[in-house]
């Protein structure tokens, strides 16, 4: 959705995002191949995982108004809050099948990369290079309009990131059938199979193990 509305910091300094964000983002949505569990049940869960991942927006989505009592920008503005939040879910439903479809070794769907490509045209320029201490940023001019292309900017750099970089062929997707986690392999001979050991590694471990026993 569009909106005229434009909210948050003119001049804000982001942190470049973790080029495995995207993924991260996927994964709100967990046990996609057996019982999908959400983790984001509405705009307040989103807003506080957009504001842990560096989104300029986040903070000014939930902050009231300045005398505190005309409550947050999306209880003044309900229907664009909610337009947010479904054109949130339905990006991070495109994001997960193209990295879906690369873990697989397959190729995104067209439609889907363009999806991205226009989500990418609504997240606020990166205009220059600034110094946040001991580190460097960048600075984003003009507030940004009030879209889920902006609040999600972090992860959509992410996802541009990560699909033009070298780190592409390293991503990988749970071997355990019903997880299906997105994952950036970063294992030293890059042949990294579960979401984590502690998890579907174990799980496939004592699998095995009962197999073994029941067939001897």
């Amino acid at each position: 959705m569009t909106t005229s509305k434009c909210i948050g910091r003119a001049g804000a300094l982001v942190l470049a995002p973790r080029r495995d964000l995207c993924l991260d983002f996927g994964n709100t949505l967990a046990w996609r191949g057996s019982t999908p569990s959400e983790s984001l049940h509405g705009l307040p869960d989103l807003v506080k995982w957009c504001a842990s991942s560096g989104s300029v927006l986040a903070g000014a989505i939930a902050d009231s108004g300045t005398n505190g009592t005309n409550g947050t920008w999306a209880d003044r503005h309900p229907a664009e809050a909610a337009a947010i939040f479904r054109g949130a879910i339905a990006l991070r439903e495109t994001v997960y099948r193209i990295f879906h479809a690369v873990a697989s070794g397959n190729t995104p769907a067209d439609g889907d990369l363009s999806e991205l490509n226009r989500a990418l045209k609504g997240t606020p320029a990166r205009s220059a290079l600034q110094r946040i201490g001991g580190a460097f940023g960048w600075r984003i001019e003009g507030k940004s309009r009030a879209t889920a292309s902006a609040l999600l900017a972090p992860v959509l750099w992410s996802a541009g990131d990560l699909l033009a970089g070298p780190q592409l062929t390293r991503v990988r997707e749970c071997a355990n059938s019903k997880c299906l986690w997105l994952f950036l392999d970063e294992s030293k001979n890059g042949t990294r199979r579960w979401c984590s050991m502690s998890a579907c590694g174990n799980r496939a471990k004592a699998h095995r193990h009962y197999a073994r026993l029941k067939g001897g």
